[in-house]
């Protein structure tokens, strides 16, 4: 359970399909082991819910689907979501009007079964710009129990701009979702932990689990559990502010890095000397 300074986040590494229906199944059967180990938050990968175009981009090119059966399974985990007493943030296309293509999208869930907020990705790969996904454009934080979380999609891994902006949020974890098996958006997403000083969740689907499983790291950089490589799982991690092992992250380099950003403390001891503005003299 969570104490003060403290909350349980869990990862749950799905098989995300193009039937929500058999995703709605994965995804509740996984918010239900969650909860049942404490979990106040529960976080899915890209596409989790509705499915994803990436390797499916036949099947959804024109969009000729049942939007219908998306919405049935996102109103179910809603009201599972309000039974569980927890929060979940799941990915899933969200429908636009007309012609316009959906988003791809974030749904965050509070606690009483709520659309919170839903964060759309802005930074979409060529594939989706052109074919498609209407790109969002807008950041998304809440908060949980004291802990403020941010939440960001697959290539936004690359944009260090946009871990910034979750650190200038001031966020604790960011809720990094993801379609790829490439093994170095682990690394990436790893320093950014390191660099900004907030925790990290990595959330997978299960079928790219064997070339880079679901994981969390801290704000050292060091990741604290991975899921499983060999199929779904559910993993929990605890977020404390207490841990011995994060102070130096959390306490020092954190605000340390804030300080020094500001700028203020080198302005103050820059001199005038012929020797430092001369820079072609030995």
């Amino acid at each position: 359970m969570s104490t003060p300074g403290e909350i349980r986040i869990a990862v749950a590494q799905t098989e995300v399909t193009t039937d929500p229906g058999v995703n709605g199944t994965a995804v509740r059967a996984a918010m239900r082991q969650a909860a049942d180990q404490g979990a106040r938050l529960v976080h899915f990968g890209e596409g989790a819910l509705s499915g994803y175009a990436g390797a499916a981009k036949p099947y959804y090119t024109g969009w000729h689907i049942d939007w219908a059966a998306v919405t049935e399974e996102l109103h179910r985990t809603m009201a599972f979501a309000a039974e569980l007493g927890v929060w979940v943030v799941a990915g899933g296309n969200h429908q636009l009007s007309g012609d316009h293509r959906p988003h791809n999208s974030l749904w965050v869930i509070n606690d009483r079964g709520e659309l919170a907020d839903r964060y759309d990705k802005r930074f979409l790969s060529h594939t989706e710009i052109t074919g498609f996904y209407t790109p969002g454009d807008h950041a998304c934080t809440f908060e949980v129990d004291g802990f403020r979380f941010g939440c960001l999609v697959c290539i936004e891994v690359n944009f260090p701009e946009l871990w910034m902006e979750q650190r200038a949020l001031d966020v604790d974890c960011v809720l990094f979702s993801t379609f790829s098996g490439d093994p170095v958006f682990e690394v990436i997403a790893r320093a950014h932990a390191a660099v900004h000083g907030f925790w990290v969740s990595i959330a997978v689907p299960a079928q790219w689990a064997p070339a880079t499983p679901s994981a969390v790291a801290g704000p050292h950089g060091h990741v604290l559990r991975h899921a499983r490589s060999d199929g779904p799982d559910v993993i929990c991690v605890d977020l404390d502010r207490t841990d011995s092992a994060l102070d130096v992250a959390l306490n020092k380099a954190r605000p340390w890095r804030d300080t020094a950003r500001a700028g203020d403390i080198y302005a103050a001891r820059r001199v005038s000397d012929p020797r430092s503005t001369d820079r072609t003299s030995t």
